[in-house]
């Protein structure tokens, strides 16, 4: 593909993700109980909706930070799976997919249940922080793992028995948990964006675009690494440094994601190598923002379903994701199978 047409097709792809982004946001916006008219919500969201009008408190209080988060926590998944692809140099990457977002669920769920019992809420940056600590718990046993196993296959499975084990640790806890204490951590960790505040909100923005502009400025090195470590080397990329930070990046996601909303499943791993068939190419500089706006729509996207799907009952966020995401996991090891056997 000659350089102006790959640069074309990059540009077009770039302008129909934010035209999908605004038409899921508009549609997201206006489907509910209360249907509101297009042209009713961009007044009430220019003006602030401070007149108080129950459209407006429903878009301001309800459907906005909803869906804002829903935008961020799914680029976010997405971008912390594309630097898990790339560390791993393993398409079936991902925090949910190598337990890591049942690590930080795990520690989130016991932070929660000692908590509760002392205080009436959890402070957002103690389940960051816990998040944060189980993420990276379990990515430390996935390195020891993936050094001695370099079957794509053998790898997921060591993801899922890890994700079960944390499961089954946070299994545990509940049993000595008060009864109103696992019906609040049942509820979350089932995976929602239901019950997110203006507040957790910003805090989690602001760790997430930090941690994002970190990658993208990472998209050079990420481009030689992926060429192999001794070209990264020869080029100047300090490798040890450099891992730590795709690593201590992709957990600072995934555990943002987790802690906000819950863990949610297979949204990075689908949604880097659906960005990349989009885009028509693998440079990091063009993935990592176009798969954070393709994690974001198709997010969204999932959300809508979740809470329309079959209303007033709303479906677990995860339920839809895996959905559409799983088979993308699925079509990704046959297509690495095609390859072993023809090679």
């Amino acid at each position: 593909m000659k350089k102006s047409t790959a640069t074309a097709r990059v540009a077009v792809m770039f302008a129909l993700l934010v035209f999908a982004f605004g038409a899921v946001l508009v549609l997201n916006v206006n489907t509910g109980s209360l249907s509101i008219a297009p042209g009713e919500i961009f007044k009430i969201i220019l003006h602030g909706g401070a007149d108080g009008t129950p459209a407006g408190n429903v878009i301001w209080k309800i459907r906005l930070p909803r869906l804002l988060a829903a935008a961020v926590l799914g680029g976010a998944l997405s971008v912390s799976g594309f630097l898990l692809q790339t560390f791993f140099r393993n398409p079936i990457a991902g925090p949910y997919v190598l337990g890591i977002s049942s690590g930080a669920k795990m520690l989130v769920g016991v932070a929660m249940i000692f908590l509760l019992r002392r205080l009436s809420g959890v402070p957002f940056w103690v389940m960051m922080a816990a998040a944060f600590l189980g993420s990276m718990l379990v990515t430390g046993f996935v390195l020891l793992f993936a050094r001695r196993v370099k079957s794509m296959s053998a790898l997921l499975v060591i993801g899922i028995m890890i994700g079960s084990v944390c499961t089954a640790v946070t299994d545990f806890f509940i049993t000595f948990a008060d009864e109103a204490n696992v019906a609040n951590l049942h509820a979350w960790s089932m995976g929602s964006f239901s019950a997110i505040s203006w507040r957790s909100l910003h805090i989690a923005s602001a760790v997430i675009f930090a941690a994002v502009i970190g990658a993208f400025l990472l998209s050079k090195p990420i481009a030689a690494y992926r060429l192999g470590e001794n070209y990264a080397r020869s080029m100047g990329v300090n490798v040890r440094l450099f891992r730590v930070a795709l690593i201590g990046l992709s957990s600072v996601l995934s555990a943002a994601v987790t802690a906000l909303s819950g863990p949610i499943s297979f949204v990075g791993v689908a949604a880097p190598h659906m960005t990349k068939l989009l885009f028509g190419t693998a440079r990091p500089a063009v993935i990592i923002p176009g798969s954070f706006l393709l994690g974001a729509v198709f997010c969204m996207g999932c959300d809508l379903i979740a809470r329309t799907a079959f209303s007033p009952s709303e479906l677990a966020i995860s339920t839809v994701t895996a959905v559409f995401g799983a088979p993308v996991v699925i079509a990704l090891m046959l297509k690495r199978q095609r390859r072993r056997d023809n090679g």
